[in-house]
This record gives C-alpha cells, structure tokens and sequence, in this order.
C-alpha cells in the first residue's frame, strides 16, 4: 500500500473499522469530480478578479487588494486542510472539500498570472494533466503498468528527492541565498528538471489508482472515498502545476 502521496500513506487504512456500507470505485470517481467541480468555482473568483487588477494597472489604477490575500490564504489554507484531512481521515467528507475551494483560490489567481504572460498556457496544462490522467488509468486497468513493490518504492524515493531539492531551495532563498536556479531556469537543465518532475508527478497517479482499488478490496468505510478522492485531487494538483512550469519554461524567450 505504499505510495508517494502523503494522503494516501501505507498507513492510511490502519485502524480504519469496517462498518457500514464500502467504499466503492465509482463512489470515488464521483467524489473526485466533485472536489474539482468545487475548486473550478472558487478558481473562477480569483481567476476573474487577476484579469481585473491587471487591466486596472494597465490603465493607472491599483490591483484587487483582495487579490493576494485570497491566493496565499488558498495555499496556506489549503496545506493546513491537507494536514487535518490526513492525520482525521473521517473528517474527509467535510475537510476534502475545503481543501478543493481553498486549493481553487489559489490556483485560480496562479494560472491567470501564467495566462496573462503565456496566452493559451492554461487550456494547455489543463489538457496535458487530464491526457496523462488517463492514459495512465488506461495504462493501469490494462495492466501495461503494474504498481509493483519496486515500483512504489522508487516512486517514492523519488518524490522524497524532489520534495527535499523544493524545500532546500525555499530555506536558501529565505535566508537570502540565491537558491538553486536550475528550478527556474529556462535553459536545457531547467526543462530537463521539469521532465523528470512531471513524469514523477504523473506516476504518483499510478500508485493513487493502486491504492484506490486496494481500498475498495478493502471494503474500507464510506468516508474513506472522500478521503480517496482528496489524495488523488492532492497529485493532480501537483501535476497541473508542474505542467504550467514546464510549458512556461518551453515558452520563455
């Protein structure tokens, strides 16, 4: 049951009863749709009010002073949200969607930062997230990749890696370093780094299936498809984001 995402641990279903009806497949997909349904609405907010300030900046004026509040509170909301959801996993029916409005927030004001600059860059990462999600839940039920032990566990370690090389770049910038700028670098090495995030991230998405289907094995409870769909979203997410930084690098003069 081991996997990358934090949400969905090898510790998730550990002292999880089995009472009342089972988490099911479709129940899951449901609940998945539903917590991007509800972080498109709240995108929609941000989104609208980042086009606003920037043409009111082009004209003399001063940007949303809503604006920025509502995307860092999204992002530190949501990672609070994250940490309940994981360590209360029967407050998932009410945390996961929480979670999907905050995280809506802020990638709402992130991706029109990115459109603004990148015309078109949006619709694309949009498409190449929702492309690989189902290519590898193709790839996956076809059994043309198999979540073997050896798989999540370099999965793994290779999630670890790239988390580790963020979170050294973010102490290094705050304290006044420069950071490691290959994370941000347009060149050949930049984009080479993406690559190999997106992939990481895009495997990730293999283990969330595997542990999906393991929990529906399981007959883990009803709150544990909220709690399902609130890993998977967490990847995707990741996903989405890795991809703005990849096509924006290709698109960086």
């Amino acid at each position: 049951m081991r996997t990358a995402n934090p949400a969905l641990s090898d510790k998730a279903f550990s002292n999880v009863e089995r009472s009342g009806p089972p988490m099911t497949l479709s129940g899951t997909v449901n609940k998945t749709a539903m917590l991007l349904a509800l972080s498109l609405i709240t995108a929609m907010v941000t989104w609208g009010m980042a086009w606003e300030s920037i043409q009111a900046a082009e004209n003399g004026g001063e940007m949303n002073p809503m604006l920025m509040p509502l995307m860092i509170g999204g992002a530190v909301g949501g990672f609070v949200l994250a940490l309940i959801c994981i360590f209360k996993k029967t407050a998932a029916p009410i945390v996961a969607p929480l979670y999907a409005l905050a995280e809506g927030l802020f990638l709402g004001a992130v991706s029109a930062f990115f459109e603004i600059r990148f015309p078109g860059i949006v619709m694309q990462a949009v498409g190449l997230t929702f492309c690989t999600l189902m290519a590898l839940l193709m790839a996956y039920r076809s059994g043309l990749i198999k979540a073997t032990e050896n798989f999540k566990l370099g999965v793994f370690a290779a999630t670890g890696a790239i988390a580790l090389i963020y979170l050294v770049n973010i102490g290094m910038r705050l304290f006044g370093f420069e950071g490691m700028g290959f994370i941000h670098d347009s060149g050949p090495i930049g984009i080479g780094f993406s690559v190999v995030v997106v992939g990481i991230a895009a495997l990730n998405l293999v283990l969330d299936f595997d542990f999906i289907e393991n929990g529906v094995e399981y007959g883990a409870p009803k709150y544990m498809e909220w709690y399902a769909a609130f890993g998977l979203m967490v990847t995707l997410v990741w996903l989405y984001l890795e991809m703005l930084r990849l096509l924006s690098k290709l698109r960086s003069d």
